[in-house]
């Protein structure tokens, strides 16, 4: 399983629906972020790169995919500094892939 619950499951305290409204919001957001992401490193558009790996860093953080966070920080970095855009094609596959296998096990394992 490549995430994991325990941030989701200690801010909850026990209240099911809210991990489930943390992970409806992610299955909501996350894919559409990261498709947006996708266009943007396409066009260059360094300005939609930082901000797009901003508002996804959080949402993997807190299913606690590391390697996902870190690669996003990275990609945030290096768009806001406007750095080198081909190690940031370079390492978008890694975030693209890690965020669309969990999409795929929390689809499965919540039936959503």
């Amino acid at each position: 399983m490549i995430y994991h619950l325990d941030k989701i499951k200690e801010m909850a305290e026990g209240d099911e629906d809210f991990i489930l409204s943390v992970i409806a919001v992610f299955l909501e957001e996350v894919p559409a972020d990261l498709h947006d992401l996708e266009a943007a490193l396409g066009a260059a558009h360094y300005e939609q790169i930082y901000k797009l790996a901003h508002k996804i860093k959080p949402n993997v953080d807190l299913l606690g995919m590391e390697r996902a966070r870190a690669t996003a920080l990275e990609i945030e970095t290096q768009g806001k500094n406007e750095g080198n855009l081909s190690h940031i094609r370079e390492i978008f596959p890694t975030l693209k892939s890690d965020v669309e296998q969990a999409i795929a096990e929390l689809r499965n394992d919540f039936e959503l």
